[in-house]
This record gives structure tokens, sequence and C-alpha cells, in this order.
């Protein structure tokens, strides 16, 4: 265990860690590392600190709900008081599929993310909801890491900053995003899924405007609403933001995006004239400003997610397209299942004194029970948004020609992400953590 911190990386709190404990280091301070943070600092037998990169400073489904509630009431609480209010506490909410294009247009062919209270949240809405959790001395800004390892003749993780600082940890969660120095560790930088990939060379064109001057072009119907307009030239969808008085409206075009990362083509909205006219007025307004455009990417699958006392969580672990819309709440998944395992150690510790384990022994074990549940699921998340992707772009075994088939499919994936039982999936990695232990 970690005597010793360079107190010049705990901010204002230059006291340092208590000595007995052991030190959790969590690389990236977005919505997976602060939900980390959130619940682990109520472990007393744990010393929490946030290192994130920048200076001070989305419509979440029902699996990413219950995992919030899972972690903490508070964390829950946090998301839905900077959400806007889609509906009532007791109102189910959905995400609609609809037909843009074709014979079938206008036919709803699913409705996803169902779930009782639902609501959408901007990311920038619910990380300040998030920090607002963590106490301040856990949490220092402008620390980019530079440089990990697992020290040889100590029993720590030594990590560099960029402004030329370090620390030591017990342990480190690498929350540090889709392009994660942390998963290079693990992984090794030469790995051919360490980097973000983008195969079907996606390209979001994106603009944000208030909700006031939206309703000047867009049915109003879709200022409060989420839908996603299919057709072969780009799907196209609106999300309200900022408690209903923002508008993040797109369209995703497959094989837009240039592999040298160079500039795309301008979006044209006389390509979508066979569209129907809500999607049509949809893309007349994003191509008025594309300035919030982006090219997406995701993870290939990791063969771990962690090495040794080292481990990545959320994007830095199992980065995935935004179609299915699922990405933060895998995040928050990890989340939750890490924060029970940890209480599960914490809980244990004089059983676990009793059997003279390590710290090093017990943090290895965590992270084991961690990966074993949580890989398989998070990694049968990024396939599925690979598949919507390409069924919203009509290219996936043409599903778009029989509606039904659409339905079947996406009420099957829908099940999936959100009928989770996050409570069993604590429970099964809890037992994993024994029998990694025993």
């Amino acid at each position: 265990m970690i005597k010793a911190f360079a107190a010049s990386t705990f901010g204002p709190d230059t006291t340092g860690p208590e000595p007995d404990k052991l030190k959790i280091a969590i690389i990236g301070g977005g919505i997976c590392g602060l939900a980390l943070a959130a619940g682990l600092c109520k472990i007393s037998s744990l010393e929490v600190h946030v290192y994130e990169a920048v200076s001070k400073y989305k419509a979440l489904h029902l699996n990413a709900i219950k995992a919030m509630a899972s972690i903490g009431p508070e964390v829950r609480q946090a998301y839905f008081n900077k959400a806007t209010n889609m509906g009532e506490e007791e109102e189910e909410m959905v995400t609609q599929v609809i037909l843009a294009q074709g014979p079938h247009m206008g036919e709803l062919v699913a409705e996803l993310g169902r779930a009782k209270g639902r609501k959408s949240v901007s990311r920038a809405d619910l990380l300040a909801g998030l920090l607002e959790l963590v106490p301040k001395r856990c949490i220092t800004f402008n620390k980019k890491l530079r440089y990990l390892e697992e020290a040889q003749h100590h029993s720590g993780v030594l990590l560099e900053f960029e402004d030329g600082t370090y620390t030591e940890a017990d342990c480190v969660l690498g929350a540090d995003g889709i392009r994660s120095m942390v998963r290079k560790y693990v992984l090794g930088a030469e790995h051919p899924a360490a980097t973000p990939k983008n195969h079907d060379q996606w390209q979001v064109y994106r603009t944000l405007v208030t909700v006031e001057e939206a309703r000047k072009f867009i049915n109003e119907r879709w200022t409060r609403n989420v839908p996603i307009l299919l057709g072969p030239k780009g799907h196209v969808n609106c999300i309200p933001l900022n408690k209903g008085t923002r508008l993040s409206a797109g369209v995703a075009v497959k094989g837009a995006a240039l592999a040298d990362g160079g500039d795309t083509k301008p979006l044209d909205p006389d390509l979508y004239k066979d569209y129907s006219e809500d999607a049509q007025q949809i893309v007349r307004l994003v191509a008025r400003d594309t300035s919030a455009s982006w090219s997406v990417g995701d993870h290939d699958h990791a063969p771990r997610y962690h090495k040794g006392r080292v481990a990545v969580v959320g994007d830095a672990a199992h980065a995935s397209l935004p179609f299915a819309g699922n990405g933060a709440a895998q995040a928050l998944e990890d989340a939750a299942v890490l924060n029970h395992i940890f209480r599960e150690m914490a809980r244990m510790e004089p059983f676990l004194e009793e059997l003279a384990l390590t710290g090093e022994q017990r943090i290895v074990a965590v992270l084991a029970a961690y990966d074993s549940v949580r890989r398989p699921r998070s990694q049968a998340v990024v396939d599925l948004a690979r598949k919507f992707g390409r069924i919203y772009a009509f290219a996936e075994d043409g599903l778009h020609d029989d509606p039904q088939r659409m339905k079947e499919f996406f009420a099957s994936a829908a099940s999936f992400t959100n009928d989770v039982d996050v409570e069993q999936q604590n429970k099964d990695a809890i037992a994993a953590f024994w029998s990694y232990i025993e």
C-alpha cells in the first residue's frame, strides 16, 4: 500500500491522504469518472482522487437510470435535477424510430429507451450535477496524464502528468475517454484495439440552436421529443437539451467521413427530397450551420479491461457509436459494478485481513471481477450500436424493406439494453470477486 502522494497533485488540500487507506486514482472527470468517484468517496477505507485534463469548467435509457440508482440515490437525483422534463415521473417516454424514405415512409418501427420518467440531459449539465457530489479535495483539474507504470520497486502505480508533477496510487481506473492513454497501457500501444476506429466512415452533421429558433424551421413536436428518421442518405434526429431551451439536430451519413480526417463535403439538403417533410425540415435546419459536426468512432473489442492494478472504464473500455444511445448507460453500469465490488471488499476487510491478502491482491481481484462481468455485455453493446447504424442507413440485410423484421430486431435490442437486471449484475460481480479471492 502506498504511503505518500505528491502533495502538489491534490489541489487545495495539500495534507495528502491518510496512509492506511487504499489510494484510488481515477483518470478522467467525465460521466463515468465522476459517477465512480461519487460512489467510491463514500467508502471510508478508500482515498479517491480524480485527475481531469481540462480546466474547471444526451438522453439516457432505463438501464442508465437503474445503474445510477444502484450507485446511490444522490447520483440518480443529480441526473433528474439537470434533465429536460420530457414527461411526468410515472410516464413512460421513448425515442421514436420512423422510416423517412421509401415505400414504407412514415411507419414507426421502434420505440427505444422506454423508461418511466425518462428525460433528456446534455453531457455538460449531467457533469455539473455529478461534480457537485464529489468533494472538491478529491478532484484536480488541468492534470493530463503523460505516463503510467506499475512500479517494480514498490507496490504502487506511478502516474506522471504533463505539467511535470507525479503521484502514486494503489489502483488506477482509466476513465479518460475514447483516445485513452490508460487503454494503451492495458493493451499495449501497438495493439490493434488500442485506438478508436470508424470502419463505416460515419460523419455526423450537427447543429445546436435555441428551441425558439428551431421552431421557425421544423415541426414543433420534434423540439419536445426525440425522433430518429431513417433513410439511405443518412438518418436524421433531434434531441432537446438544457432543460428544453436548446435543440441538437443532426444527420448521420455512412461513408461521408474521409479516412485522412480531412474536410467532408457540405450537407446538401437537395439530396433529401425523397425523404419525409419532417426529415427534410430538420436537414435544412442542420445545413444552415454544421459547425458542431464530427466524425464518430468506437473501439474494436479489447481482450481485457485490466492489467494488474490498472483498469479502463466507460469509453476508455468500450467506446461505441452513438446510434444505440447506450454509451453513457454502459459507463454507468461499469461504475455501479465497481462501486459494489469495492463496497464488498471494504465490508469484508476483517476477513480479508485474516487471509493475509495484500492490498495489491485485493485490487487485482476487484478488477478481474469487474472485467469478467462487464466486458461481455459492454462489447455486445458496441456491436449492437454498429448494427443500429447500418440498419438506420438501409444497409443491413434488406431490413428496410420489411418493417415487421425491423420492429422485431429493435424490440429484441431494446430488451437487451434496457431490461438488464442491474442488481443481479452487481451480485454476479461480487461472486466473481470471491472466486478470484479463493
